[in-house]
C-alpha cells in the first residue's frame, strides 16, 4: 500500500507532502495505479521546482517508493500563491485515486508537523 501524507500548517496551506511505499495493485511494470500516483506526485514536484522556481526540499528512494517534498519556511506571496494551487492540486488528485482505489492508497493530512 502507498501512503501519500499532506502537512498543513495553522493557515491550512499544504506545507509538505510525503509519499511511500509500493500499492500492490499489481507487479512492477504494470501496476497502473501506482503509476498514476506517482505521476501525479512527480508533475506537482516537477510544477513546484521548474515553473513556479521555488526551492523546495525534496527527496526520494526509488526502491522503498519514498519521495517527500517539502516548501521552504520563507517565501515571497508569489509563490505562496502558486504553490498552494500546486499542492491543493496534487490533493485533489490523489484524493480522486484514493476514492477508487483506497485498498492500495492510504490519504492522510496531517496539521503542523511541518
Amino acid at each position: 500500500m502507498t501512503t501519500i501524507r499532506f502537512f498543513r500548517n495553522d493557515s491550512n496551506f499544504i506545507t509538505a507532502v510525503e509519499c511511500e511505499g509500493h500499492t500492490g495493485y499489481d507487479v512492477e511494470g504494470y501496476d497502473v495505479v501506482c503509476a498514476a500516483l506517482s505521476s501525479i506526485v512527480q508533475t506537482a514536484v516537477l510544477g513546484l521546482m521548474q515553473v513556479a522556481k521555488i526551492n523546495v526540499d525534496y527527496k526520494v528512494d526509488e526502491e522503498k517508493g519514498y519521495l517527500m517534498v517539502k516548501l521552504p519556511k520563507h517565501m515571497t506571496e508569489v509563490e505562496a500563491h502558486d504553490a498552494d494551487v500546486v499542492l491543493k492540486t496534487l490533493y485533489l488528485g490523489a484524493s480522486d485515486l484514493y476514492e477508487g482505489f483506497s485498498d492500495y492508497i492510504n490519504l492522510e493530512v496531517k496539521n503542523n508537523v511541518y
